[in-house]
């Protein structure tokens, strides 16, 4: 796993609102869309390749007449997430140093 644009981004998305409670795709599309634009198709193939993964577990809940699929975050996932934390930290500490302090970076 390395940080950066991309599928990274939506995958630490996705498990960070999942993490705080299990939810459903719509809410988690939501959530994400106040990131970055995602469409619920585009969404819905990160969840199932998430979940493929180990990474998400999925249970049928019934709202209003209708079974709606919720995600929940598996043992594996809470794993991935904080990986992706301490990626976006040293991603975020590098591009700050750039954008804010001026100053050169080091090399690694």
């Amino acid at each position: 796993m390395g940080f950066g644009a991309g599928p990274d981004i939506l995958d630490s998305l996705v498990l960070s609102t999942v993490a705080r409670e299990p939810t459903y795709g719509y809410r988690i599309t939501q959530q994400a869309r106040s990131i970055v634009p995602v469409s619920e198709s585009s969404l819905y193939p990160v969840l199932r390749r998430l979940q493929k993964e180990g990474y998400l577990e999925t249970y049928d809940q019934e709202f209003a007449g209708r079974n709606r699929r919720y995600y929940k975050i598996t043992g594996d996932g809470q794993q991935a997430l904080e990986q992706y934390q301490d990626q976006w930290v040293e991603y975020r500490d590098k591009i700050d140093r750039i954008l804010l302090g001026g100053g050169e970076m080091e090399h690694e």
